[in-house]
């Protein structure tokens, strides 16, 4: 038994000081998990659906196309200024 723990307390000297404040026990009062409370009258009025905004949800597609135009567009300037610096690199030597 004593082996044991003179191989513990060897080893424990070897870790970092992070693992051994992580693998103590923590004292707070403070739970881990939090408790359960219900949403009030004004979140749940801030969660449901407003009719005004509606009308906005259409344009949802185009800004998702433009999205992926924009994307294409900053790849293809980043290929022809690769080639570029590519070119002039070898027109060097």
């Amino acid at each position: 038994m004593a082996a044991a723990l003179q191989k513990t307390t060897l080893f424990s000297t070897l870790r970092p000081r992070s693992q051994m404040m992580a693998a103590e026990p923590r004292v707070s009062h403070i739970p881990r998990r939090g408790y359960h409370v219900d949403l009030g009258d004004r979140e749940k009025a801030l969660l449901e659906e407003d009719p005004a905004l509606k009308r906005f949800k259409s344009c949802k597609n185009s800004v998702k196309r433009a999205s992926k135009i924009g994307n294409a567009l900053t790849v293809l300037v980043l290929a022809a200024c690769s080639y570029e610096l590519f070119a002039v690199a070898t027109m060097k030597d």
